[in-house]
């Protein structure tokens, strides 16, 4: 993975933290990319094919096609809905943390435990926006104490590049809704 730095956004997203053992070796990518949950594979290619159709959409409206509209936007959500019921299935609450913030080369979470600079973790990183999940490899750069606990900032170690522009849009979501947020607070003034 390139050592590219990417914006992260304040955001609270569900993951899972696994803490691999100090003899831990990266996988090679073609092992790595064996390792990844069918539902995440999935729902990496429901996001491509949702970004088709949102061409699509753009497309039909031109040509005043309501109805065609609506009734893929229904299956739009029934897809995602039980995307949402699989990829909810691979959440381990053992595991699971709260981000505090995300980008597409790095996140940060809240944590009760302390865990050492330089330690590799499995992640598994539920997203929003768009309906999706992450599976990948970081590394511990910083663990800091904060509010009766840490907050861990993890650099991402092994990413699949589909993945990565997965974070980049949906911190740009997370970015675009803030934005919308402050104008509207600043139109009502």
């Amino acid at each position: 993975m390139t050592e590219q730095e990417y914006f992260t956004v304040h955001h609270n997203l569900t993951l899972n933290v696994e803490t691999l053992g100090a003899d831990f070796v990266l996988p090679d990518e073609e092992t790595f990319v064996s390792e990844i949950p069918a539902p995440f594979i999935v729902a990496s290619e429901f996001s491509h094919l949702d970004m088709l159709a949102d061409n699509a959409r753009l497309e039909l409206q031109t040509k005043e096609l309501k109805h065609v509209i609506s009734l893929l936007d229904t299956q739009n959500s029934k897809l995602n809905l039980l995307l949402s019921f699989m990829l909810s299935q691979q959440d381990d609450a053992t595991l699971r943390f709260q981000t505090t913030q995300f980008g597409a080369s790095q996140l940060s979470y809240r944590s009760e435990t302390e865990i050492e600079t330089q330690q590799l973790v499995r992640v598994k990183l539920f997203l929003d926006h768009p309906a999706a999940a992450i599976y990948c490899y970081a590394q511990v750069v910083a663990c800091e104490p904060f509010d009766r606990g840490f907050i861990t900032t993890l650099k991402y170690k092994l990413l699949r590049e589909a993945d990565q522009d997965l974070l980049i849009k949906a911190a740009l979501y997370q970015q675009q809704k803030l934005l919308r947020q402050r104008s509207l607070e600043r139109d009502n003034k």
